[in-house]
């Protein structure tokens, strides 16, 4: 048996008193506006398409289906989950529901009264994105001047007495910056600080070749961040977050599928993961047509690769695969136009050749000369035309 085929739905009948856990994390992507336009966004490339984001009433019936079910954990993310209006609303019908609040920000449209009032709404957490340590690199990025507006506007979540979390997306560009960023935090007295590299979905797909960091500034990183954090001695968290390109075996993506983490999008599409509507076969349901348990136990989409009766060789006979669930499934399919394969990070699967091309290509990329490197694919094309000089600006 090979698994399941591409567009194959498996429907499989469930409800509270089957083996299968309920969600223990939402993440409620609240909007997909945002006044940035970053190259690695995680929003679908067609987000401009979507138009009918939930209201306020449906966004609060989300929440308190979920915590019905179990969920702890909320994560407010978009795009830019500050553009809403009833952003403040929504936090103290969450906080008064139960949840763990954190809100995940570029900090651009926050300033003093909102961080006192989200404080009063009763937020629990509020990470800050930066694209760099760097002020110049950090505009170029968002597409945007926005660096001193951060450094502002973390000193005024300190100063309200929240957590200071600080998020820097990593990339070829800025990862050997990564002492300057942790200089950064500490010089903002952060508590948490979380050095994301890249993910390759998405926009960041699309501009792979111009962003994977080679495995020599991968492993020269690492090293500098354990350094910094017998230094620091746990007085400042620092969590460090590499892709697998380089690893011999892939990531427990999502820590299994239909697992833990719950996606609802500002449409209302209900998704394992933020990035599932991309396979082919989803039937892609939404909160505005079915109950958040119903979709949870009973959806196809959800229960498309719960367990290990859709892998297929070698991942079925793996020893591995209550470890690592047979990878990431989006993954598999941007590699391989199949998301039943096995994740081509495994040096197991037969695809690994496809993994070893892209970074090929990606080193490839960075040793052209300024004058033949292809633009980055910002998030608004009003962004993208003047970025044939990437190299120039950022080396």
């Amino acid at each position: 048996m090979t698994g399941l085929q591409s567009g194959d739905t498996p429907h499989v009948s469930y409800n509270v008193s089957n083996a299968i856990d309920g969600p223990l994390w939402l993440l409620a992507e609240l909007t997909y506006a945002c006044p940035l336009h970053c190259p690695y966004c995680s929003n679908p490339l067609n987000f401009s398409e979507i138009k009918s984001d939930l209201s306020t009433e449906d966004w609060k019936n989300v929440f308190r289906q979920a915590r019905e079910l179990g969920v702890t954990q909320l994560g407010l993310s978009g795009g830019e989950p500050l553009l809403r209006k009833d952003l403040i609303e929504l936090t103290a019908y969450a906080r008064n529901l139960g949840f763990y609040t954190n809100l995940i920000t570029s900090g651009i449209p926050l300033n003093n009264e909102k961080v006192i009032a989200l404080k009063h709404a009763g937020l629990d957490h509020i990470q800050i994105s930066f694209q760099s340590s760097s002020e110049e690199i950090n505009n170029f990025i968002a597409g945007r001047h926005t660096f001193q507006k951060k450094i502002d506007m973390a000193k005024a979540v300190k100063n309200a007495g929240y957590p200071m979390v600080l998020c820097f997306v990593i990339h070829r560009h800025n990862i050997e910056q990564v002492d300057d960023m942790l200089n950064l935090a500490k010089q903002l007295n952060a508590d948490y600080v979380e050095l994301a590299t890249v993910q390759y979905y998405g926009w960041a797909k699309a501009n792979r070749n111009q962003l994977l960091p080679t495995k020599q500034q991968l492993e020269s990183a690492e090293n500098v961040v354990q350094q910094y954090r017998a230094r620091q001695q746990d007085k400042m968290k620092i969590y460090y977050v590499v892709p697998d390109y380089y690893e011999e075996r892939p990531k427990a993506c999502m820590n299994g599928w239909g697992k833990v983490f719950l996606t609802v999008t500002p449409d209302g599409t209900a998704l394992p993961c933020q990035v599932a509507r991309e396979l082919p076969g989803m039937q892609l349901p939404n909160v505005k047509s079915a109950s958040i348990e119903d979709i949870w136990y009973n959806s196809a989409d959800f229960n498309r690769f719960r367990g290990f009766d859709w892998m297929p060789e070698p991942c079925r006979s793996c020893e591995e695969k209550a470890n690592d669930f047979g990878g990431c499934r989006c993954q598999a399919f941007l590699f391989t136009g199949d998301p039943t394969q096995a994740d081509p990070v495994c040096t197991k699967s037969s695809n690994r050749w496809l993994v070893d091309q892209a970074i090929q290509d990606a080193h490839e990329q960075a040793q052209k000369k300024s004058g033949e490197v292809q633009p980055l694919i910002f998030r608004s094309s009003k962004n993208s035309k003047n970025y044939a000089t990437t190299k120039h600006l950022l080396g």
